[in-house]
């Protein structure tokens, strides 16, 4: 047994370090896939945890309070986050906040811990600024091309979809259990937002 552990710990180093070594370069704003800008953006927003998870918790939230808040999270956020990509297509890039991102884990991760009753006022309040806001972040910075402009497009789709899966899986969850569980995946967001904020208070 003596013998094994060290090789195993010698492949396990080789094989971290031949991925560190031929890592390809990070890119700010919007990654190439080589595949269109319409898949471009899908992946921008996959590859996004700032703003993939936000928008998971949003739609978990609801889920939780209904089929007339998931229709309404599922119409506007697309939409809106369309509308906030285009008008920052036409500013400077900016970068987004670590502070900021940890704000929208907590208060989204909280909302749904919490199985929060808001009214499907508030709740399309909260929807219409999650998607100026984050809109606004992935439209700086990709430029005024029509590449970006459907690239934006993409994204927008992407975010259409994950509010209507994961909003439609939460809805019809029926065992009081199963809507625990969904409380629970909430209070990990919110940790991960506590942690991102202990992080870039230590950063500054």
């Amino acid at each position: 047994m003596t013998g094994v552990r060290p090789s195993r710990l010698r492949t396990c180093t080789i094989v971290t370090l031949a991925v560190a070594l031929c890592s390809e370069p990070a890119e700010a704003h919007l990654n190439s896939t080589g595949m269109g800008p319409i898949y471009d953006g899908l992946m921008h927003f996959l590859m996004s945890p700032e703003d993939l998870v936000p928008t998971l918790a949003l739609a978990l939230l609801a889920g939780l309070r209904g089929a007339a808040y998931g229709r309404r999270a599922l119409f506007t956020l697309p939409a809106v986050w369309l509308l906030g990509s285009l008008f920052g297509l036409t500013t400077a890039a900016t970068n987004g906040s670590a502070i900021l991102s940890s704000f929208w884990f907590l208060l989204l991760g909280g909302l749904v811990v919490a199985d929060a009753k808001l009214s499907l006022r508030s709740m399309t309040t909260l929807t219409v600024l999650l998607g100026l806001v984050h809109g606004y972040l992935n439209g700086t910075g990709m430029g005024q091309s029509g590449f970006a402009v459907v690239a934006v497009v993409g994204l927008a789709s992407r975010v259409f979809v994950l509010i209507a899966l994961a909003a439609a899986f939460v809805i019809q969850l029926r065992a009081h259990w199963a809507q625990i569980a969904v409380r629970v995946a909430g209070s990990w967001i919110a940790a991960s937002g506590l942690l991102m904020l202990g992080w870039s208070f230590r950063g500054s």
